[in-house]
């Protein structure tokens, strides 16, 4: 699981050691479902099993892969629309191609990061390259739908292009863990994403036998995704493995540790921490979009059919 990786963490900065304040508990510990998307392309929906009411700012997350293509089996995704929210795309191994209505798009590939504000509406695709298509290869990474608020709902689609070498690097205090800091803050470090609603986005990696504590704000929720590996969460050593999502209570920081035996395909534990300032406003999702209302949701589609939402653009 290359991402972006350090050779030495002793060379980068670390946070902060936590000293007292409160651990978040778990609330839960939930197992992601399988199934396909787009073009028959296999996911895990990271978020089967919690209510919103516990998401909230997120709506939805799929772990897409881990999966070695032979050659010829790539797929992707049709054009197809979105309206009301944000997706976060973030590449771990192999590569993505992107496009949409209004003439953006681009390649995505190892610890990149695409972040997508959909707003008013706008249409897209994503695929695999012809030569990841033609050759095979792996192919991991996650997408992410982050909530916007009734606000923001409405404003300009656009785009941010989140290269890996911009992602923020710090380890915990011992250097057992590399954290990688999309957006939001942690321990005073901030990563490169910027966001509509109040986010924090990590992937952290943590070596055999060690532990991370992990500042988290107050106010924002906190979810634990596991993406490789098996280990703990809380001082209570509550068991995760590769699949399972682990919901935290109130607290300002969370405690994750890796067991000191790792399978062979997982030499670590691999995790997404994320977490953010619920919104509190009423969700009415249903396919490609997310609204406030049903009569929105109707009304996207409407748009949808007559155009609105844009034209897929000539080859």
């Amino acid at each position: 699981m290359p991402a972006v990786t350090v050779e030495d963490l002793l060379v980068l900065p670390r946070l902060d050691a936590v000293v007292g304040g409160v651990e978040r508990p778990v609330r839960s510990v939930t197992v992601a479902t399988r199934g396909l998307e787009g073009e028959g392309f296999p996911v895990r929906r990271a978020f089967a099993g919690l209510p919103l009411s516990e998401l909230d700012p997120f709506v939805h997350m799929d772990q897409m892969g881990e999966v070695e293509y032979a050659p010829g089996e790539a797929k992707g995704t049709p054009w197809h629309p979105h309206r009301g929210f944000e997706t976060v795309t973030y590449m771990i191994d192999g590569t993505f191609r992107h496009r949409d209505s209004h003439g953006g798009g681009g390649l995505i590939t190892n610890g990149d990061t695409q972040w997508m504000t959909a707003g008013a509406g706008i249409l897209h695709i994503e695929a695999p390259p012809e030569e990841l298509v033609a050759a095979g290869g792996l192919f991991h990474g996650i997408q992410l739908w982050v909530n916007l608020p009734s606000a923001d709902k409405w404003i300009a689609p656009q785009y941010q292009d989140i290269g890996a070498a911009n992602v923020a690097l710090v380890t915990s205090p011992d250097a057992g863990a590399l954290v990688r800091i999309i957006a939001g803050e942690v321990g005073g470090h901030h990563g490169p994403g910027s966001t509509h609603t109040p986010i924090t986005l990590v992937h952290a990696t943590i070596e055999p036998g060690a532990t991370l504590r992990l500042p988290w704000q107050p106010g924002y929720n906190a979810l634990v995704y596991v993406l490789a590996g098996r280990g703990t969460v809380s001082s209570a050593a509550r068991p995760v493995e590769a699949g399972e999502l682990a919901a935290f209570g109130r607290g300002d920081h969370l405690v994750v540790a890796a067991d000191r035996c790792q399978d062979g395909r997982s030499p670590r534990l691999d995790v997404l921490v994320l977490g953010g300032a619920p919104i509190g406003e009423p969700v009415a999702s249903y396919g490609p979009f997310v609204m406030n209302t049903d009569a929105e949701i109707r009304q996207a589609f409407e748009d949808y059919r007559h155009g609105r939402l844009g034209e897929i653009p000539a080859e």
